[in-house]
């Protein structure tokens, strides 16, 4: 219960600096963010500071884009992503756009983290002690700690 009280707070919070096109992303439905932060970075991370949801950022040609959770401290472009809208129903048009926005946040410096909408139902703990390992580097733990912290 305290993590879906507290995310709805974070959203709340999110939308009160949010205008435009952000502001109508943030208020749709959220279901794939909140999985995210359910099962992946909350548990990881315990906290939703330095998150910012529905990043906007601008590609070289000037077309916003937006990421799911971007994790401004270390510059992390964490995405949900589904299988029928990000793979089986995909335009070429649309698998283009995608190859942009990941162009666009290597161009900018950030990492681009996607995790499936599969993975976060079926292998949660797997998604986080990959992440562990990640963020590992950074603060100076091994894998091994890292996922014994999952167990």
């Amino acid at each position: 219960m305290m993590f879906e009280s507290e995310f709805q707070k974070y959203v709340e919070s999110q939308k009160k600096n949010a205008k435009g096109r952000r502001l109508e992303l943030l208020e749709k439905d959220l279901t794939g963010e909140e999985k995210l932060f359910k099962e992946v970075l909350w548990p990881v991370f315990q906290t939703f500071d330095g998150f910012i949801m529905q990043y906007e950022m601008v590609s070289i040609t000037g077309i916003t884009m937006y990421i799911d959770a971007f994790y401004e401290p270390l510059a992390i472009a964490f995405e949900s992503e589904g299988f029928i809208a990000h793979a089986e129903n995909i335009s070429r048009d649309r698998f283009d756009f995608e190859r942009s926005r990941i162009r666009t946040m290597a161009s900018k410096g950030y990492i681009y983290y996607p995790i499936t909408w599969d993975e976060l139902s079926k292998k949660a703990e797997s998604c986080r002690s990959s992440l562990y390992a990640y963020l590992g580097k950074y603060i100076g733990i091994s894998h091994k700690d890292l996922s014994e912290e999952c167990d």
